[in-house]
């Protein structure tokens, strides 16, 4: 039995994969890049710096990454936030998990104000103060770092003692 869950936010606590997608669509859009939402919406859970090498040459990215992102992101809050879910019976699991005496924490690559956003969606925000997010990783997903940061901060946790719930 663990003694911990990490959690994953976009896709598992949280429906906003397709947001996710059509924003980095609009945003390569607006970069002349017109890239289909599928070929897309497959890369979503991956951090923007292992997204874009799918989609840009080395000399782009050097380019155009920073600046991409952060059009990204405002696209994102601006059109799509308004639209994103939580997935039902988030809170009633989260409950139940500490009534178990399970500690919890999230690890999502969202960005940090990101994140406090959608544990709001999440209806989780008094619930779960264990967190990282891209800010406290040196590489994105689908690499450890993000899970292991979120591991170090649950106390007296080894990871044999803990699970990941994430959705990619």
């Amino acid at each position: 039995m663990p003694t911990a869950v990490i959690f994953d936010v976009d896709g598992t606590l949280i429906d906003s994969v397709p947001q996710h997608a059509q924003a980095w669509r609009d945003a390569f859009r607006d970069f002349g890049h017109d890239i289909p939402f599928e070929d897309l919406r497959r890369q979503i859970g991956k951090g923007g710096d292992l997204l874009m090498p799918v989609f840009l040459s080395e000399e782009e990215i050097e380019e155009k990454s920073e600046a991409l992102e952060k059009h990204r992101s405002q696209i994102l809050k601006d059109r799509y936030l308004p639209t994103i879910k939580g997935l039902p019976q988030v809170r009633a699991l989260v409950e139940r998990l500490q009534a178990d005496g399970i500690q919890l924490a999230l690890a999502s690559s969202a960005k940090g104000d990101e994140l406090q956003t959608y544990k709001k969606i999440a209806d989780i925000a008094d619930l779960i103060k264990t967190e990282t997010s891209s800010d406290d990783a040196e590489e994105s997903k689908p690499n450890p770092d993000i899970f292991e940061a979120a591991l170090e901060r649950l106390d007296g946790i080894e990871a044999a003692d803990a699970i990941v719930i994430g959705d990619t």
